[in-house]
């Protein structure tokens, strides 16, 4: 074959295809250097793949110059189904917002806001007062103020009182909180000399009392909500903590990581500590977390005495973790349910999805079942199971929830249980379950919009299986 009959010379150029009509439309709706690159892109490709074939089709370039445009143009984060039975999945953002939080964030997001600025006086104001007032009537606390996780406010706790100081703190309570990241290093990047006490499973009041000294900037409480010692065990309670920091006048800072405001035995899950109780136990400052077991967004909230809280606000750090105006009306709009304890299950979806009697899940399971096994085929056998559904992120670690889910049995193996969990996962909303039993388990305790669900089930057999 001659130059002049290769199928490279045969390609289009740049120019040319962006005056096809579809280029066109692209060019108006995503710009002109995007759509170009995406072509050079495209030609490129097909310049590796052409060189033993003579057929060049111009309608099947444009229609995957669109394809990778639209995908290009597509948010990286999509929403999915979660259905791994672990209600505040970290991968997945932890907890889905209440929708009056939903509501206070997109009215922050289309509008100027009165972030820091006072109405009342036409002066510069603070954005933590727009939920200082809300956070001490729910905890009980003299003051409060936020960062935007509960890391940083252990972060700026640290930093503030114990920098180039001993922090006390047990060894059986130097968690790893996720990521890798660990209490020591979190210490230690905040200028913390990390004094430890007692040893992995037994701590006593001398063991605190004995390492107090001149050089010590706070005494450290980290609960340890996402892993438990059994056994022969000892730990010092907040409250006895409480007294001997007092009595040596030194800080106690009790972190209760995931947090809650209030009492979840009575939704019929184990005893967790409340801040207020924190609060009432002595503790200087509690730190806790927005995102987890109180169902809010992304954010840290530390509460305390008021002379305390006006000492780490002074702290150059606090500017560079502190929340945005989004953040902050979430926060807000969510803190504003508890008020209403008696309607808090019914529209706190983390409590919404943890208190769903066993008995709607399975009804539920029993409509989906046969939707489910006619998109899946006749290669996959179904049954409708019990399971146990867990909370996730840290938070009560041995507490699961009877759940039933759908599992998922497909003839030949290993190898076709992944395939059909990619199948899912290709769906234009994910479906994400989990392996169990040698199947695929769809937990449906957090499957709450069924309708979408169904819908989003046609595309299973007209592509997502390729």
């Amino acid at each position: 074959m001659d130059a002049a009959q290769s199928p490279l010379r045969r390609l289009p150029s740049v120019n040319r295809l962006l005056r096809h009509p579809i280029m066109m439309t692209l060019v108006e709706r995503h710009g002109h250097s995007e759509t170009a690159d995406v072509i050079r892109e495209t030609l490129s490709t097909l310049r590796q793949e052409l060189q033993s074939s003579c057929e060049i089709d111009e309608t099947s370039i444009v229609a995957s110059v669109l394809s990778r445009v639209e995908a290009r143009a597509a948010t990286q984060l999509k929403p999915l189904f979660n259905l791994t039975g672990t209600v505040l999945h970290t991968n997945f953002g932890r907890a889905v917002l209440a929708e009056e939080a939903i509501a206070a964030a997109i009215a922050a997001m289309r509008n100027p806001v009165s972030l820091e600025f006072g109405l009342d006086d036409g002066k510069r104001g603070e954005r933590d007062d727009h939920i200082r007032a809300l956070v001490c009537e729910l905890t009980g606390a003299e003051d409060a103020t936020l960062v935007n996780n509960n890391a940083a406010a252990v972060l700026l706790v640290l930093n503030t009182f114990s920098q180039n100081r001993e922090a006390i703190v047990s060894r059986g309570e130097l968690i790893e909180i996720g990521g890798a990241f660990r209490m020591p290093e979190i210490m230690a990047r905040a200028g913390a000399r990390l004094r430890e006490v007692g040893t992995t499973n037994r701590t006593h009041p001398r063991d605190y009392e004995m390492a107090i000294g001149e050089d010590t900037g706070l005494i450290l409480k980290v609960h340890t909500s996402n892993y438990r010692i059994e056994g022969f065990t000892a730990a010092v309670s907040a409250r006895v903590l409480g007294k001997i920091a007092k009595a040596h006048n030194v800080p106690l800072v009790n972190d209760l990581g995931s947090g809650t405001l209030i009492d979840l035995a009575r939704f019929g899950l184990s005893k967790e500590p409340t801040v207020r109780e924190a609060v009432e136990e002595g503790a200087d400052l509690v730190t806790f977390s927005g995102d987890k077991l109180l169902g809010g967004p992304q954010a840290g909230f530390i509460v305390g005495r008021k002379e305390f809280i006006a000492t780490i606000n002074r702290n150059p750090m606090k500017r560079a973790l502190r929340v945005d105006k989004i953040r902050l009306a979430g926060c807000e709009a969510t803190l504003k349910l508890y008020r209403n304890p008696e309607r808090l299950a019914e529209r706190l979806p983390i409590l919404r999805c943890l208190t769903r009697s066993v008995e709607e899940i399975a009804e539920q399971a029993r409509r989906l079942a046969p939707f489910v096994a006619d998109a899946i085929g006749t290669d996959t056998a179904i049954e409708i199971l019990p399971c146990q559904s867990q909370i996730g992120s840290g938070a009560l670690p041995l507490e699961t929830v009877p759940s039933v889910g759908l599992a998922l049995k497909p003839r030949g193996g290993g190898r076709a249980l992944d395939a059909l969990g990619n199948a899912f996962r290709k769906l234009p909303r994910p479906v994400i379950g989990r392996l169990a039993d040698s199947g695929f388990l769809l937990d449906l305790r957090c499957l709450e919009d069924e309708v979408a669900f169904l819908e989003n089930l046609k595309s299973f057999r007209s592509g997502a299986t390729q």
